[in-house]
């Protein structure tokens, strides 16, 4: 993956990104905050206490990048919009803003972005997350009130697949289908270990030495929601669990691509 590749699809990414949170501040402020992409990083340097969230996506597109605000740009885009004056923010104030957030990042797959397929994406507000070697875009307002600017940050995975069409002549990504049959022929008996999961929780350390025979850890995924598989880390399908012979099974009812098409990845 070349540098120039890289900077084509997070530029891209974050002129999508910067467009739908644009319009979720707009929708939410009852008018138009334009957002645009800042080529200068050093335009947004904050030694303000950061507000932070993940994005993950799964599909098409998979991994996670990285939105950074900081708070008292949060606090006064709030207290723009209620009228009251907001001194510390507060995590009432967090979840407010996030509800903006999730607004774009919702936006985010059904927009341009689909020319890379069909995905999925979510939004995890987290805290306390340092970013040092990962690739960053800055994105702020231009000429609206209050004023504010961001950081995204994009994980290796997500950042492959956003340069993957951009990729130098004779070094795209192969398609599955037009795929010589050898390729893969030379492996079919080989065994590999795929898992199932019915969702994830992230667990401070203390609840984590806190756990005991009968503790319930609650996952993020609601019972009717459909289960993945994975196989190396990846998302390769997912279905219903189902029972068979005493044994926890799935039944596929989605394949997000071809399973191929990671192996030969």
């Amino acid at each position: 993956m070349d540098s120039q590749s890289r900077k084509k699809g997070v530029r891209i990414f974050a002129e999508v990104f910067a467009t739908s949170l644009a319009d979720a501040l707009g929708e939410g402020a009852g008018a138009k905050m334009p957002f645009e992409v800042i080529d200068d990083d050093s335009l947004v340097t904050s030694e303000s206490k950061p507000v932070q969230f993940r994005i993950l996506f799964d599909g098409a597109l998979s991994g996670e990048c990285f939105a950074e605000f900081y708070e008292p740009q949060v606090g006064a885009l709030l207290a723009n919009l209620s009228g009251q004056p907001v001194e510390i923010l507060t995590d009432k104030h967090k979840a407010s803003f996030a509800k903006f957030v999730a607004s774009a990042v919702k936006k985010l797959s059904t927009s341009s972005l689909t020319t890379y397929g069909a995905f999925n994406c979510k939004l995890e507000m987290v805290s306390g997350l340092s970013f040092g070697g990962m690739s960053v875009v800055p994105i702020a307002t231009s000429g609206s009130e209050p004023d504010m600017q961001a950081l995204l940050y994009f994980g290796a995975e997500l950042l492959a697949g956003l340069a993957s069409p951009f990729a130098p002549d004779g070094a795209e990504n192969p398609d599955p289908s037009s795929a010589p049959a050898y390729n893969l022929n030379l492996v079919m008996d080989v065994e590999l270990n795929v898992s199932l999961r019915f969702g994830k929780r992230q667990l401070p350390l203390r609840d984590v030495l806190d756990l005991a025979s009968g503790s319930i850890v609650e996952l993020d995924r609601l019972v009717d929601e459909p289960v993945e598989l994975y196989l190396d880390g990846k998302l390769i399908a997912r279905g219903e669990a189902v029972v068979v012979d005493g044994n926890y099974g799935l039944r596929v009812t989605e394949i997000p691509q071809p399973v191929a098409s990671h192996l030969i990845n």
